[in-house]
């Protein structure tokens, strides 16, 4: 975990600022215990993975390229004038691999590479995307193609995606054989469930509002949500991974990054991120540095390792 002394920062980030948020109220409620996630037996996505990506609706440039910057982010190595790194945060959720009976040290990092892009403009399934949309979805990401080894359905801000903003901002399933993952732009949608901490929310956390990393709300939420659905994909693909039942519903899994929801550094609390740092030139709120210097804001993830929430900062 890098330190977070003014004198060990790099000469790149010497104008860092910590964000220093006042904490709410909820500071006098009684945390909630740890969840524990356990093995269930079944196999975990591991080695190389093949991305096979849908753009569904309408995406700007600057979207796609907050979004792949932050999947070559995950296997790219800035050096240590760029700590903490999205890097780091991947390898925790690689770890998952020594715990499911896998010696991590002759096991290779996972790789992440986007091996398939298609762009639907016209929404030709239509702007409010059913369950029974979602098979449709993942064969137009890969073509019918078994070689992918994931598929990744990004939809734009005005889609309304089957059961986000449901108490979830993200999904991941599997079709078959094929495991996808289902990310929506909840700027339009939901913003006030999703968009956190981004937007105000008006039933979830409170608290104080940060700007995006990239000056994107949309893209910058759903990189958030993204990388919690990654985290479970990878790691409780076929739903006989690592997970806990949830207890409000025997069908509701708590998984890698859903374990430790609304935490981006240490010493979160409801309605509080965490430890963040702020980039003066522009306001953003990050706690990784990705691909050629970008920043991102990425979820705490459950570490097998303490069996609890750890997160870069």
């Amino acid at each position: 975990m890098a330190s977070c002394l003014p004198s060990r920062r790099p000469l790149a980030l010497a104008f860092s600022l910590l964000l220093i948020i006042l904490l709410p109220l909820a500071l006098g409620t009684n945390p909630t215990p740890d969840p524990v996630l356990t093995y269930h037996g079944g196999p975990l996505l591991t080695g190389k993975i093949d991305l096979a990506v849908l753009w569904y609706g309408q995406f700007g440039n600057s979207q796609k390229k907050v979004i792949r910057s932050f999947i070559k982010s995950l296997n790219y190595d800035g050096g240590a004038n760029f700590e903490p790194q999205v890097s780091s945060w991947w390898q925790m959720v690689g770890s998952y691999q020594s715990f499911a009976g896998r010696d991590s040290k002759r096991s290779p990092g996972i790789k992440v590479q986007v091996a398939r892009q298609v762009t639907d403009k016209s929404f030709s399934l239509g702007k409010v995307l059913t369950v029974d949309n979602i098979k449709l979805l993942v064969q137009k990401a890969t073509a019918g193609n078994p070689n992918s080894t994931l598929a990744v359905i990004f939809t734009s801000r005005q889609v309304t995606a089957s059961d986000l903003c449901m108490g979830k901002c993200s999904e991941h399933g599997v079709i078959g054989t094929q495991p996808y993952i289902l990310v929506g732009n909840p700027e339009s949608e939901c913003p006030e469930a999703c968009a956190w901490p981004f937007h105000k929310s008006d039933h979830g956390p409170q608290g104080v509002t940060l700007q995006p990393p990239n000056g994107n709300i949309g893209a910058d939420s759903m990189v958030v949500h993204f990388a919690s659905g990654l985290a479970g994909a990878v790691t409780n693909p076929f739903k006989t991974g690592f997970f806990q039942l949830g207890t409000k519903n025997d069908h509701e899994l708590v998984e890698a990054a859903t374990a430790c929801p609304n935490i981006f550094g240490s010493g979160a609390l409801p309605g509080y991120t965490g430890k963040v740092r702020v980039d003066p030139a522009n306001g953003g709120a990050f706690n990784t540095h990705g691909y050629k210097g970008m920043q991102f804001l990425v979820p705490a993830i459950w570490n097998p390792r303490t069996s609890s929430c750890w997160t870069p900062m």
